[in-house]
């Protein structure tokens, strides 16, 4: 099977060759851009339908050519749940969400509502049946999403990077939602993710690697995860695997690496401690000037429950700084304070001694830079070069002057090859790199960017 987009040259997905058997639990890996998400799109119905372009080769779906299939028609087979449940989200509340399926089915009301509360129970959000969907946290969004898709009780659940806005300890339980939902149903379950060690908290049947549009290694956890395929690649390996190497361990099938609680160091155990007690830690880097002072902050949404509460610290100069917390922390809330997006209740906020607490979004932009968590909210333009060099060209300058500025961002970026391709052929992940480039070429002093690592 292989598929091209119009917009493009060459094609997304080349000669691809895969049996997915019912009942079979998939994991999809591969670098931001490799296709997995093309391949999604084309499993769902999304591509030829949503997406236009030139297919070659047979795509079936029990035992239905896709391409000869309506896309409500394959909508009964397979249901996905978006890499941003936002985009997913059709009904004012939680119960009109979850019942939109069945309502385009002219399900009779009585049955309707016993599906819906079926369903709701089962992802556990019966008691949120009333509230808003975009009230809820991410990993609550996640739910909903899953239980618009299982109420039509569809054979194969296609998620797609479903951990990608989540903290780890949100992303381990919907591994352990999805988990539970697999082995309850016996539905088919393909998972197209980056976060390979979050994923294999829960047991798969196989692992397909991905890049540049191919297959490369189709095969189960233990056989990826003792090859160096997945580094080779640039796809990230769980930590703990990295760690054996680092030690010097040969990670072999039968160590079964698959599961850190699995894993079987098979005598390496004084190789590994060892390794730990010698490595070295980072240098401490030569102290700098403050650059930004964040002193007493505190916020609220609705003036009586605190997000932030006396919040102080301090950013120096040339320091990358991380900020770190579960879902609902308030680190959006923090990074939408400094930029002027939300008004503190309290507190200051010192840049370079002096005091921009009451200072513009404007006056801030050009010295603070924000990339948004979700690369769609800021995209304006349907061509890369266009969206990096859009507030350059806001700013009056030539484009003798804008060209060069721009091709450095991209190029810092991972994305020279790509300057002029349309922003629509391109992964959520690169999306994202287009936007921490179109903040980039501005040079500010401070970045800020929220959630920079998801989808990549």
């Amino acid at each position: 099977f292989t598929f091209q987009y119009f917009s493009q040259a060459e094609p997304t997905l080349y000669d691809i060759n895969l049996d997915i058997m019912p009942g079979e639990k998939i994991l999809i890996v591969g670098p931001s851009g490799c296709g997995k998400s093309t391949l999604g799109h084309c499993l769902n119905g999304l591509i030829p339908f949503a997406y236009k372009g030139k297919i070659s080769g047979s795509l079936t779906i029990k035992g239905k050519e896709t391409k000869n299939e309506s896309i409500f028609a394959l909508s009964k087979n397979i249901g996905t749940v978006l890499q941003d449940s936002d985009g997913q989200f059709v009904g004012l509340n939680v119960g009109e969400d979850i019942a939109f399926a069945l309502e385009n089915d002219c399900i009779p009301l009585e049955e309707m509502r016993q599906r819906v509360n079926q369903v709701a129970d089962m992802v556990d959000m019966k008691e949120f049946m009333g509230r808003s969907c975009q009230e809820l946290s991410g990993g609550q969004k996640q739910r909903v999403s899953l239980g618009g898709v299982m109420v039509d009780d569809v054979d194969i659940l296609l998620f797609d990077e479903p951990l990608a806005n989540l903290d780890p300890a949100t992303g381990k339980k919907a591994i352990e939602l999805i988990d539970e939902i697999y082995r309850e149903t016996g539905k088919t379950c393909i998972i197209i993710e980056h976060r390979i060690e979050d994923v294999l908290h829960r047991d798969v049947d196989r692992i397909i690697v991905m890049d540049d549009g191919r297959i490369l290694m189709d095969a189960p956890a233990n056989e990826v995860l003792a090859s160096n395929i997945l580094i080779d690649h640039g796809i990230r390996e769980p930590l703990y695997v990295t760690a054996c190497k680092y030690a010097g361990i040969t990670i072999t099938p039968d160590m079964h690496a698959e599961n850190i609680e699995k894993l079987n160091l098979l005598g390496n155990e004084e190789k590994l401690r060892s390794w730990y007690t010698k490595a070295a830690a980072s240098p401490k880097e030569e102290a700098h000037d403050p650059l930004l002072e964040v002193k007493d902050l505190s916020f609220s949404y609705d003036g009586v429950v605190p997000v932030l509460k006396n919040v102080s610290f301090t950013v120096y100069e040339h320091e990358m700084l991380a900020i770190v917390g579960k879902n609902g922390a308030g680190k959006s809330t923090m990074s939408k304070i400094i930029v002027g997006f939300e008004k503190p209740d309290s507190g200051e906020l010192i840049l370079k001694d002096h005091n921009i607490t009451d200072m513009s979004i404007k006056e801030r932009g050009e010295v603070i830079g924000y990339v948004l968590q979700n690369p769609n909210q800021m995209i304006c333009c349907t061509k890369i070069y266009d969206e990096v060099a859009l507030v350059l060209r806001n700013q009056g300058l030539s484009e003798d002057e804008i060209r060069p500025r721009v091709e450095k961002a991209l190029q810092i970026c991972g994305l020279s090859p790509f300057i002029e391709w349309p922003i629509s052929a391109l992964s959520y992940g690169q999306k994202k790199r287009v936007t921490i480039a179109s903040i980039l070429v501005l040079e500010p002093k401070i970045i800020i960017l929220d959630e920079p690592t998801a989808g990549q």
